[in-house]
């Protein structure tokens, strides 16, 4: 049951659907640095919403969901590629509001302008990025908010997360082709999906398999599951990547570098992995070498 992704279809309707589980894979991202539980809390649910919403796209690349704002909470972010790798982060100064939490909203409660925005970046191709109001008590409010005003297609989504576990369900009406479409689709199946989703208890989305949780919502329609996907945590840090972030930095800040720090050590935030440069290595990226 860890860290997989189900695709889901309604039989002979537009209506489709994911779930998602984490568990190795967000501990491992949890154990990478000391959060606040309300903290991990809301990096679980922005990893199942970054999952969910990767499932959406046709493209190989990545998506990214990075919420930003001001004062004790600064920015938090959770990404997926079309190959299920997943990561996330999050920085903050320490706040007694973060001690305790059931959901997101005690996150997104205490946020001073707070803005969310969604980046689909493709291999080739060009970057997009979406605004999304952080107007709802929810992740999952912003973003269904999201996909009725702005993809406009009628979708409902749920998350839930502990330290432990995490959990999502998405599910969409996507767009008829043409009017002969229309006559054979099941007007009310909509509005009864959406009230059976609606019953979906957050303990039952963590701890539940993703056949059990369509079992109980929908186990009076016609549902197909295509072969589950795997997730799994990866990082995409490089020594070629801290190569070229020294580069870009320039040789007079990297021989200032030096200086205090021989060798030059560089974390990965994400997964605590170090890469050092001696002088010659650092130097030797600019053409340069010991005297």
């Amino acid at each position: 049951m860890s860290d997989l992704r189900q695709r889901f279809y309604i039989e002979d309707s537009p209506v489709r659907g994911e779930v998602v589980h984490l568990e190795n894979a967000l501990q491992t991202i949890l154990a990478q640095r000391q959060y606040a539980p309300a903290i991990q809390i809301l990096l679980g649910e922005m990893l199942s919403a970054t999952a969910l919403l990767a499932s959406t796209l046709k493209i190989k690349g990545r998506i990214s969901l990075q919420i930003q704002a001001q004062g004790n909470f600064k920015w938090a972010m959770a990404e997926c590629n079309h190959l299920g790798e997943i990561r996330a982060l999050a920085d903050y100064e320490e706040d007694s509001r973060f001690a305790d939490a059931q959901d997101s909203s005690t996150v997104l409660a205490t946020l001073t302008s707070p803005v969310l925005f969604i980046n689909i970046e493709p291999e080739h191709g060009e970057r997009y990025q979406g605004i999304i109001a952080l107007d709802q008590p929810t992740l999952a409010g912003c973003l269904m908010q999201y996909y009725d005003l702005s993809a406009q297609i009628a979708t409902r989504i749920v998350l839930a997360s502990t330290a432990e576990r995490s959990g999502g369900l998405l599910i969409q009406l996507l767009p008829l082709n043409d009017d002969e479409e229309q006559q054979w689709v099941d007007e009310d199946l909509w509005p009864r999906l959406t009230m059976l989703t609606e019953t979906l208890k957050r303990d039952e989305l963590t701890d539940l398999s993703a056949q059990e949780i369509l079992y109980r919502l929908y186990n009076e329609e016609e549902v197909r599951l295509p072969e589950a996907e795997h997730l799994k945590f990866s990082c995409t840090c490089s020594l070629e990547k801290c190569a070229n972030a020294l580069i870009q930095i320039g040789l007079d800040a990297v021989k200032e570098t030096l200086e205090v720090n021989n060798p030059i050590e560089m974390d990965c935030q994400f997964c605590n992995k170090r890469y050092q440069f001696t002088a010659k290595e650092a130097l030797s990226l600019f053409g340069e070498h010991l005297s």
